[in-house]
């Protein structure tokens, strides 16, 4: 990206990790460079120059930071790429990778050894993947413990611990407590189908447009909304088994959480389930520091004003979202939503009826009816029986081109991938062009700098009718175009 110290300086006070490695900072009155997720106090912008690489800052006379580690920094060359694996990990390992203990299988998934991998990690964050997995499975049972009505050893294994005494025993030697002695007083009534939670965000949120964008665009049978509840069926692939479900929403303004109910079929996904969801909602966004930097904008300011909270929906899964995105080409919102739900019918699982996968789930809404399809199903569709859905020829290829490349490992969508390598990977298929690529990078790779200039709803918000004068108009909103499109689509309503 071009180095604008305005839009620099936003990402910087956000601390949004995903600038990390696309730009440094250096400090005139201490002579050092950082990382745009250093912990050090924020400097003021007086004080501040951005360089791209760390061999311009260091050109320029500063030398790198001793906390946050410049050189440790995710890149974007060939030569990054055994560090940008260990960022990629980590995150795998928040949302429950190592539970199986598998760090051979995660190593191979980056084409590196678990020894390479131990030993970045270590560097990176100064403790073992192991320890990493340690710490997040203590600190989700942690919250288990605390709002959930879940038993000890239920909360063992939904913390992705293999035994209750090796749960207790950890918890013991980190916190020295028992973990009985977290136990609320007066804990809520437990509900054997059903776990409880409360994931907690940034006010100010404007829930009711979130859930709408989703529900707006979703496909029925998949996900729906009752009154101020968001609701969808889930399968996420952990360890070699398949684990089904569903999930249920509803924002709790008042404690700045949203009230997370969970079908316990999907216990043991419990960890990889709730990092989804938090990147669906978009919950660790930072929505004031976006704002008061798109409100410098005075064509933006009266509308974001009028929106606040407003936030960039993300993807449950990466693969299903860029379908969606190819269906949704040069057609309506409503049209995009029907031609998925006839996908999903046609090549998701039945979550409901004779056919359904799962006999005991019990759902809690009818119009929850399937799952979504797959990239390998969808891999295996013939040509003939998707232009049956309604698509035409080429985007029925396209579909399958993008099913073939993503079940055969050729594309990750998911975030901490490498954005502009897996644009222009996208891009190479039939069929997607720059509109699809940044659509997919906005909300399946969670990039907020994503932004598809050519939309047709984007150029009638701002009075333009050139793709190409869009992209003068927005660049004062970078670093947080993704969240700029959002209010301006909002804006037509």
């Amino acid at each position: 990206m071009e180095l604008d110290p305005r839009r620099c300086y936003s990402a910087l006070k956000a601390r949004d990790a995903r600038f990390d490695g696309r730009f440094f900072v250096a400090v005139s009155t201490t002579g050092i460079y950082c990382r745009p997720v250093c912990t050090a106090r924020i400097p003021g912008r007086d004080r501040c120059s951005f360089f791209a690489n760390a061999a311009s800052a260091e050109r320029a006379g500063y030398r790198p930071c001793l906390r946050c580690r410049p050189e440790l920094a995710p890149g974007h060359a060939p030569t990054d790429a055994v560090r940008t694996a260990a960022h990629w990990t980590v995150a795998r390992i928040e949302a429950g990778a190592l539970n199986d203990g598998d760090l051979e299988r995660l190593a191979a998934e980056y084409g590196i050894s678990s020894r390479q991998l131990r030993r970045v990690v270590e560097t990176e964050f100064g403790v073992t993947p192991v320890e990493l997995a340690q710490t997040r499975r203590l600190l989700l049972a942690k919250q288990l413990l605390t709002d959930s009505a879940l038993g000890m050893t239920e909360v063992a294994f939904a913390s992705g611990f293999a035994s209750v005494r090796r749960f207790n025993h950890l918890f013991k030697t980190r916190y020295g407590l028992n973990p009985t002695a977290l136990r609320r007083q007066g804990r809520p009534i437990a509900h054997a189908d059903v776990i409880t939670l409360k994931l907690a965000y940034r006010p100010p949120l404007d829930w009711p447009r979130l859930v709408g964008f989703l529900t707006g665009r979703g496909a029925a049978g998949v996900e729906c909304a009752a009154g101020s509840r968001y609701l969808r069926t889930a399968s996420l692939e952990l360890g070699g088994a398949t684990h089904r479900g569903w999930f249920a929403a509803e924002a709790l303004p008042q404690q700045n959480a949203l009230r997370l109910e969970v079908s316990s079929s999907l216990m043991p996904a419990l960890a990889p389930l709730l990092a989804r969801v938090r990147r669906l909602f978009d919950l660790d966004a930072n929505p004031r520091i976006v704002e008061e930097h798109l409100c410098c904008d005075p064509r933006l300011r009266p509308i974001v004003r009028r929106q606040t909270g407003l936030r960039v929906p993300g993807a449950f899964d990466g693969f299903e979202l860029a379908v969606r995105a190819v269906l949704g080409q040069q057609v309506s919102v409503k049209a995009a939503s029907t031609l998925f739900g006839r996908c999903a019918a046609a090549f998701g699982e039945a979550a409901c009826g004779e056919a359904a996968v799962l006999k005991s789930l019990k759902l809690p809404h009818d119009q929850l009816q399937f799952f979504a399809p797959t990239a390998a199903r969808l891999a295996q569709a013939k040509l003939h029986e998707l232009v049956g859905l309604g698509l035409t020829k080429k985007r029925a290829e396209t579909v399958q081109a993008l099913a073939h490349a993503v079940a055969g490992g050729e594309i990750r969508l998911e975030p901490g991938v490498n954005v502009d390598e897996t644009m222009q990977s996208l891009q190479a298929l039939p069929g997607i062009g720059a509109w699809t690529s940044h659509y997919i990078a906005m909300r399946a790779l969670g990039y907020p700098d994503a932004f598809p200039h050519a939309d047709l709803g984007l150029m009638k918000a701002l009075g333009l009718r050139k793709a190409g004068d869009i992209l003068g108009v927005a660049e004062p909103w970078r670093p947080w175009r993704a969240y700029a499109a959002h209010h301006l689509w909002a804006s037509l309503k």
